[in-house]
């Protein structure tokens, strides 16, 4: 892809991602072409429809949730610090718009790496006796949809809390 082809996709995509958090998945393609700086022409161009514009937006938001995730396993000092950080990195507030407009579109390749990558640090935190071993990564898909998916519906202030039974030290009854 030429360079100047890349940077006007990257611009799409930005202002995409930005319209999409302010008024969801319907947000007028017109808006989106004028926020990123090109015609609508360029916009149809580079995504001949809204569907393939969200899901490339949707791509790039997972592969930033797996950017993430490695920068928390390379800044804690263990797998239970980093799963801890990664989440609550996910679910600030400016990252909640994004992933409720985009929780029903698909990347589903790079949503699977996510998922695979989470899950490895899932079982070594389990192993290290961290996480209990009945808590798996599903659970932790689902903090994070709830979370990041549907803020407001549970107060950002439970989420350590509900992290923090997730630790070994909680057992169920």
């Amino acid at each position: 892809m030429r360079a100047d082809a890349r940077r006007n996709r990257d611009k799409i995509l930005e202002a995409a991602r930005d319209a999409v958090a302010e008024r969801g998945t319907d947000a007028p393609m017109e808006l989106i072409a004028r926020r990123a700086g090109v015609g609508v022409g360029t916009l149809y161009r580079r995504f001949p429809d809204r569907g393939t514009l969200l899901a490339a937006l949707a791509e790039q938001y997972v592969h930033e949730l797996m950017d993430a995730l490695d920068g928390a396993v390379a800044a804690e000092p263990d797998a239970w610090a980093a799963i801890r950080a990664f989440v609550a990195h996910s679910v600030e507030t400016s990252r909640g718009a994004i992933a409720t407009a985009l929780a029903g579109t698909s990347a589903p390749q790079a949503r699977q790496a996510l998922v695979r990558r989470l899950d490895e640090l899932v079982r070594q935190a389990q192993a290290d006796g961290a996480m209990r071993s009945d808590v798996g990564t599903g659970d932790v898909m689902e903090l994070l949809n709830v979370f990041a998916c549907h803020p407001g519906v549970v107060p950002e202030r439970f989420l350590p809390l509900i992290l923090d039974g997730f630790d070994r030290r909680w057992p169920l009854p």
